[in-house]
């Protein structure tokens, strides 16, 4: 299994993690654990994004067919650029969203981190396709 998957499988799996305890503060009500209400949303972006959405990039750059055994220098930043901003957007969002009601420039940070997120969905779209085109 290349080094990426592993990132992105292992980092979704603390994602989920995350979720989880998370889901358990959300489902005890508001001000459990310290936390606002507003933590929902965080709580479906890190299993929307954090675990799925990794956990499926990680197993398809494994598994769909044309890998090549050494993959050249750009295939590897794209998908080092893509774990990267997808992780930073995840946790810019994770702080960002419980926050950005209470203004301070944290609508910016949370739209930042959606580019961020948008970006390395585009950079593993853009690298997969040709993958799982018809040839």
């Amino acid at each position: 299994m290349p080094l990426v998957s592993r990132a992105f499988i292992l980092t979704g799996l603390a994602h989920l993690l995350a979720a989880m305890v998370l889901g358990v503060a959300v489902a005890a009500g508001p001000g459990a654990l310290g936390l606002p209400p507003t933590v929902a949303p965080v709580y479906v972006h890190l299993l929307a994004v954090g675990w799925l959405t990794q956990l499926i990039f990680g197993v398809a750059h494994w598994m769909f067919p044309g890998r090549p055994r050494a993959p050249s220098m750009v295939s590897r930043v794209v998908l080092w650029a893509c774990y990267a901003l997808l992780n930073l957007g995840l946790v810019a969002r994770a702080v960002a969203e419980p926050l950005v009601g209470r203004g301070g420039g944290w609508r910016v940070v949370l739209v930042a981190a959606g580019v961020a997120q948008l970006i390395a969905v585009v950079l593993f779209v853009g690298h997969t396709w040709p993958r799982v085109r018809a040839r």
